[in-house]
């Protein structure tokens, strides 16, 4: 019964988009001072933004992708490099996390998508899973780039 999920797919949805018991992503990284992009340790800001990014599409390619292969863990889910090439580098960071965050929050809203059934090509993760992991794996790192510009700029 399709229509009968709507509330949980309303909380989903408010949880994917934050702001209830953690900071939501835009304010996460609104006014984030460049200077500081290439700053923190163990991790740089811009570390932790690509990270987000790169995790957030490799769950939604799981998500939709039949053909979908695994990163390697760790390796592939974190840049190399401290800062980013450039200050427009970070801002297609930011707008590939919006992108996939708007595709994710689709899926997750649409009552024709079946929250509980297993992803054929996983190993039993179903789509509620993956919603989950990313809310929960985003308000972790989008905590640790809040503090980490509070300790940068204080």
């Amino acid at each position: 019964m399709p229509g009968d999920d709507r509330i949980l797919r309303d909380q989903l949805l408010e949880f994917l988009r934050g702001g209830s018991a953690h900071i939501d992503f835009k304010s996460a990284v609104k006014d984030f001072p460049p200077e500081l992009y290439g700053k923190g340790m163990p991790y740089s800001a811009w570390q932790l933004l690509e990270h987000l990014r790169i995790a957030l599409h490799d769950i939604l390619d799981f998500c939709v992708n039949p053909k979908y292969t695994a990163l390697d863990w760790p390796r592939d889910y974190w840049p190399e490099a401290a800062a980013p090439q450039s200050a427009e580098a970070w801002k297609v960071s930011v707008r590939g996390i919006e992108e996939d965050m708007a595709e994710l929050e689709k899926l997750a809203g649409d009552p024709n998508s079946n929250l509980y059934a297993q992803i054929p090509w996983g190993n039993g993760q179903t789509l509620l899973r993956e919603i989950l992991l990313v809310g929960d794996h985003n308000s972790y790192h989008l905590g640790q780039l809040v503090m980490l510009k509070k300790q940068l700029t204080a």
